[in-house]
């Protein structure tokens, strides 16, 4: 058996763009040489490691079995490159997941002095809800995730990253934004803008809130904080949110927010593939989130 770095590199990459088309476009090949690579790769294993779906390659469990050890070699052939390069730099690229709320109002800063530690610039940050940054971590796609939501996974590590505080706003034209000592019956009957399925920020309004309410309903589903900020300005309906996503607003006024008798606080988790190969960059970022602390700001 003679497998190469390179056809271990071409099956990594049709995993995450499912096509020989946007492959071979990834990695400067032509398609018939990525189709060549994988057929041989293929043929020295014994086994078909995609199933062809309408033109698209669909990780088996034959794939799904070589990815994890795929990627690790990979990975440990960019420490063999900068392994003899001067002062022990840190090398090579981390691609980071972040759910809405760390994504836009965490990882700048988190990455900001990543790189002033550190001196490492080639980051990737992936901003989406929490349920696609699981399966992305599953795909080997991202090297952590950093996210909101409580996860439920098998194969994923899970570590504790620090803890949010949510709030409930309103519009200051709203019936309860000029209303004090509020108690959850207040939210009777009462309209909402939450995010999509999948997303940390609406699993917390329906395990904390939602429960202790008899009527309520979904007046939108927006997949964005600033969407649901602007509806709730212009007195759509109730909004909970982080309060990092939405303190500029409640400073400006736009929006007002409502105090509730609860524990309103949700932890953040770090999230890495229990199989993934953690280099030397990975190790270092894990720890640095570790000890890192959230500025002030906003």
């Amino acid at each position: 058996m003679n497998i190469t770095l390179k056809q271990l590199k071409v099956f990594a990459t049709i995993t995450q763009h499912k096509t020989l088309t946007v492959s071979a476009e990834k990695l400067f090949l032509s398609k018939a040489a990525v189709s060549l690579s994988l057929a041989e790769l293929e043929r020295q294993l014994g086994h078909s490691l995609f199933d062809r779906v309408n033109n698209r390659l669909v990780l088996n469990q034959e794939g799904k079995r070589l990815l994890p050890l795929a990627d690790e070699l990979l990975h440990r052939t960019e420490d063999i490159g900068s392994l003899f390069q001067a002062n022990d730099a840190l090398n090579g690229e981390l691609k980071v997941g972040a759910s809405d709320t760390i994504g836009n109002q965490v990882a700048p800063y988190l990455l900001r002095d990543f790189r002033l530690q550190t001196q490492h610039h080639h980051q990737g940050l992936f901003i989406s809800n929490t349920a696609l940054i699981c399966q992305k971590l599953m795909d080997y796609q991202l090297d952590i995730g950093l996210v909101e939501g409580k996860v439920q996974s098998d194969q994923l590590i899970m570590q504790e990253w620090g803890q949010d505080e949510m709030c409930v706003v309103c519009s200051p034209d709203h019936p309860l934004a000029q209303q004090s000592n509020l108690r959850i019956s207040d939210l009777e009957s009462s309209e909402w803008l939450l995010r999509e399925p999948g997303s940390g920020t609406r699993e917390f309004f329906l395990r904390t809130i939602a429960p202790r309410l008899e009527n309520w309903h979904e007046a939108f589903q927006l997949n964005t904080t600033e969407a649901i900020l602007n509806s709730t300005t212009a007195n759509l309906g109730l909004a909970c949110l982080s309060r990092l996503a939405a303190q500029s607003a409640i400073n400006s006024k736009r929006v007002i927010e409502i105090p509730l008798p609860l524990d309103m606080t949700r932890r953040f988790w770090l999230l890495v593939h229990k199989e993934k190969y953690q280099s030397p960059l990975l190790k270092t970022f894990i720890q640095f989130c570790s000890d890192w602390k959230l500025p002030k700001h906003g």
